[in-house]
């Protein structure tokens, strides 16, 4: 082990997270400070958001404590949302691009729900048809509002005892109480399994075959495989989920890291991006109908399957060709990085924004890469400004969307 690595292991810093940060607060979560080793010096700055800044207590479930102190251990440098990253941004960004990343995904939650009336309950409330699901398998999942606009975009697996659900830790704890008012006499549990459960990052071009070479064999796409009580999901052939006891994690991570690259969640993020996979986060709850984001095309939406909160909006838009918005992957140059919920803004409709980013992480190579859902007239133009008219411009990179509406439409 490295000077700077030993030294890492030794230290006592830590760092605080608030409860609404990493929902510390949620069922079966005990809050108490924790341990964990920063080769940076704890610091605060005011006015940034929450995930740049550095304070002095970590305040985290107890048992979490020492998977963050094994992380810092590794290299990690934390900070409040967990994980930031391992010491080279920029490397662990070309990692995600031209081979494979691990990643700590703590800035997810885990919640379980279980019980007789799970499937029937889950098929009531989310978009995707929960019930035809086989054990093993998984699928994504948006749960609306009765206005049909996403509130939660989630992954959500399926296995014999019930269901995992995965999404954004910072929406996790308005979700289960929330989704937990409509359980009333179903016998249905929910609960937060974070605390016990780790939840790895595996992306890039040889991830699947390494995934193959510890797990026996790459699943397909939103099909999963098991080994020493870990799961691996596949989003697709280059990112997978895995979900480990937390007793087990520090052994499988330093199985894998033998062929990836640590990284901190930009490098997931950005993976995500260019999948085309959009994550509701709480600054755009409520912000887009599941198609505006594409969900329908990464098999998010099931428009087979009976009533959920705002599938009359969603089956309209499907069927009525009403949608005037749809989402693209942009790119910014610059180190302004641009936030979730910013509008953008295109010449075609003048001061009034034309669309709304949904998703950001920094670029291989540097600038910013972006999920942006914005007018199809705006999209197609490709003169997309961040901000205002006067903002820095958004190359519009893929359209995802061409294949199934090769030709704009109107405004909305």
């Amino acid at each position: 082990m490295s000077g700077k690595r030993r030294a890492a292991a030794i230290a006592t810093p830590a760092v605080h997270v608030a409860a609404s940060a990493r929902n510390a607060g949620g069922p079966g979560a005990i809050a108490r400070s924790a341990s964990v080793a920063s080769p940076r010096a704890a610091t605060s700055t005011s006015g940034l958001p929450l995930y740049w800044k550095r304070h002095t207590t970590l305040a985290v479930p107890s048992s979490m404590s020492s998977w963050f102190s094994f992380l810092a251990s590794r290299g990690a440098r934390l900070d409040a949302s967990g994980v930031a990253d391992f010491g080279d941004r920029a490397a662990e960004l070309a990692a995600a691009r031209d081979h494979t990343v691990l990643v700590d995904l703590s800035h997810n939650a885990l919640l379980s729900v279980t019980g007789d009336d799970a499937a029937a309950f889950l098929h009531a409330q989310f978009t995707n048809d929960v019930q035809s699901l086989p054990v093993g398998a998984a699928q994504w999942n948006g749960w609306c509002s009765p206005k049909g606009r996403l509130l939660a975009t989630l992954l959500l697996l399926r296995r014999a005892d019930g269901f995992l659900l995965m999404l954004p830790a910072e929406i996790a704890g308005a979700f289960a109480k929330r989704l937990g008012m409509f359980v009333l006499r179903s016998k249905v549990k929910i609960a937060d399994v974070g605390e016990s459960t780790v939840r790895l990052g595996f992306a890039g071009k040889t991830a699947g075959v390494l995934v193959a070479r510890h797990f026996g064999f790459t699943p397909d796409p939103l099909r999963s495989v098991q080994k020493d009580a870990a799961t691996c999901v596949a989003l697709d052939g280059e990112r997978f989920v895995i979900l480990v006891p937390m007793a087990s994690a520090p052994t499988l991570w330093e199985t894998l890291a033998q062929g990836a690259t640590p990284a901190g969640p930009d490098a997931w993020g950005w993976s995500l991006i260019h999948a085309g996979i959009p994550v509701i986060v709480g600054a755009t709850q409520e912000a887009f109908v599941p198609q505006m984001a594409n969900f329908e095309l990464v098999g998010g939406v099931s428009f087979k399957k009976g009533c959920y909160p705002g599938q009359e909006i969603v089956a309209r838009t499907q069927y009525r060709g009403s949608l005037k918005r749809r989402m693209a992957i942009a790119h910014l140059a610059g180190e302004a990085r641009p936030n979730p919920g910013e509008s953008v803004y295109s010449a075609a409709f003048g001061d009034q924004a034309s669309g709304t980013v949904a998703n950001v992480a920094p670029a291989p190579g540097g600038g910013y890469d972006a999920l942006v859902v914005a007018q199809l007239e705006s999209l197609g133009e490709g003169d997309l400004r961040l901000g205002s008219l006067e903002g820095p411009r958004l190359e519009v990179r893929a359209r995802p969307y061409e294949r199934e509406l090769p030709e704009p439409l109107g405004r909305a």
